[in-house]
């Protein structure tokens, strides 16, 4: 896309208002910029946001100051067609300005935000599926760019989607001091004793953009978390007071949710997060609902006390509960609990460190993927191999070491080569291992059992006689797919189920961590 640059002369002192360009597809930012006060506090007092409209529809998404005198404001249009904008400020050298620009089609890979579907699942806004595969990366924005730049060749090779990671570093002692000490922080300052809390540092910022940008370019999304409890006061972070909470979100909001891969996670473990209270995190919820124009997917992850995510503002579960991919079943239930998405965000981490929360086998964290997508849910992968001194991929990322990455491709291959609309249990009081679409197309996970054959019956939903099915044999952890010769045909009756009356079966190879995948072909 050619860029060109629009100069709008402002009469006062010569400021330059100048628009990156005067086309942006769908579902990209604009991005407009002037020059305004820089005396005094900029990040204070200074009210800006624009106005964008387009054939009746309007947004106003908030402006930020980006230091050296320079204002911004992003905006992402959803819409093809031009969109026309004025800005709004209590400062002259930011009020009234008015443009347009010719929101064009979408280039190849963009399919806009990622939105809330058939309730429990999720697709691009163009209405493109989207099946989350996670991986985790706490602190990776916090590296090198040499280790940055190996986390991203590593991840173009995965099978991963979408990422989580903090914004702001925890508070570790080789953050704290040695070579690998942090420079910048979020707030002008170096110390808890030096912050300015007023102050925002523009080029950390840039930094996380810099980061959210190359996730876009992957086509993965970025699962920014915005508080965490990994401080303990030696920063201070943890223990803002309310209104720069406020104003930390509110700024955070502005220069991130035009991306278009952005999701919010409020927090990670938010209630080891000591001084807040659940009426803090609904404020801070209805902040993102509000100043957030484009309605990115808002959640929060627990800790040892689970926020209600049946609260209206939050669109899907983000959950630290690995009991649930333990056994089949227990999404399936979490799905009707709360009757919106589930994502297992934190399910223990594939690894070797002396901790329980990191040193699950690569089979165990293939099982749980399993037994998430069965069950109508999703997961998020991490590998934790290494020691304290040598960090491992959920907190710097650099490569994994695990064996679960090529086997969460193939679950996400077949994932993907499935219903359009997603999997769903079936009848999950019976047959908790069943996931698919009933009538259509059926999952069914054997996990740790090793079964030499199943014989022939499905839960009787949607089920009539004479349908027909196909038959194939999935080894999960070696990777491989055998077709069954025979083909099915529903024929029989009894109380929970429809059975082959013959009682025919499928011959298995007798190991744990097999599947089938039946299809109806007539």
């Amino acid at each position: 896309m050619k860029k060109m640059t629009l100069f709008l002369w402002m009469g006062l002192a010569g400021c330059l208002c100048a628009a990156d360009s005067d086309r942006v597809e769908q579902w990209d930012f604009f991005e407009l910029t002037l020059k305004g006060p820089s005396s005094g506090n900029p990040f204070v007092g200074v009210e800006f946001s624009a106005v964008f409209e387009n054939a009746g529809r309007r947004f106003e998404p908030e402006g930020f100051y980006d230091g050296d005198g320079v204002f911004k404001v992003r905006f992402m249009p959803d819409a093809q067609g031009v969109w026309r904008y004025k800005t709004r400020s209590n400062y002259p050298e930011l009020d009234g300005k008015e443009g347009q620009f010719v929101c064009t089609a979408p280039g190849p890979g963009n399919h806009g935000p990622v939105r809330v579907r058939n309730q429990y699942h999720f697709a691009y806004a163009d209405g493109t599926p989207f099946f989350p595969f996670g991986t985790t990366l706490y602190e990776w924005p916090f590296q090198t760019e040499e280790l940055k730049k190996q986390t991203l060749e590593t991840l173009k090779q995965s099978p991963f989607n979408k990422a989580r990671f903090l914004l702001i570093p925890p508070c570790k002692e080789h953050y704290v001091k040695g070579p690998n000490r942090l420079k910048e922080f979020a707030f002008v300052g170096d110390s808890r004793q030096t912050w300015d809390f007023s102050r925002f540092n523009p080029g950390y910022f840039r930094n996380l953009e810099w980061c959210v940008r190359q996730f876009r370019d992957l086509g993965m999304e970025a699962d920014l978390i915005i508080f965490h409890p990994y401080d303990d006061g030696t920063w201070g972070f943890d223990r803002m007071d309310a209104a720069t909470n406020e104003q930390y979100l509110r700024y955070v909001i502005a220069r991130f949710a035009a991306y278009r891969n952005v999701w919010w996670c409020l927090a990670n473990e938010n209630s080891f997060l000591k001084y807040w209270t659940d009426a803090d995190w609904d404020r801070m919820f209805q902040i993102v609902q509000e100043r957030d124009p484009y309605g990115h997917l808002r959640s929060i992850h627990n800790a040892d006390r689970i926020y209600d995510y049946n609260k209206p503002w939050v669109t899907h579960v983000s959950l630290q509960y690995y009991m649930a991919v333990r056994y089949l079943g227990i999404s399936p239930m979490l799905r009707d609990m709360y009757q919106k998405p589930i994502v297992h965000d934190e399910i223990n981490y594939e690894g070797n460190i002396p901790r329980r929360w990191g040193n699950i086998s690569g089979e165990e964290m293939v099982f749980r993927f399993w037994s998430a997508y069965i069950g109508g849910a999703y997961a998020t992968h991490g590998d934790c191999y290494g020691t304290s001194e040598d960090p491992t991929w959920i907190s710097i990322g650099g490569r994994m070491q695990g064996q679960s990455p090529p086997r969460i491709a193939f679950l996400r291959k077949i994932i993907e080569s499935g219903p359009s609309e997603g999997i769903d249990p079936i009848d999950y009081a019976f047959e908790p291992n069943i996931g698919g679409r009933a009538g259509e197309y059926y999952l069914i996970y054997f996990g740790r059992e090793a079964m030499d054959r199943w014989t022939f019956r499905l839960p009787k939903k949607n089920l009539k006689d004479g349908m027909r099915f196909k038959a194939e044999v999935i080894d999960t952890w070696n990777m491989t797919i055998e077709p069954v010769q025979e083909v099915f045909e529903v024929r029989q009756k009894d109380a929970y189920t429809f059975a082959d009356k013959d009682g025919r079966h499928i011959p298995l190879p007798g190991r744990p961590y097999m599947a089938l995948r039946l299809q109806r072909v007539d």
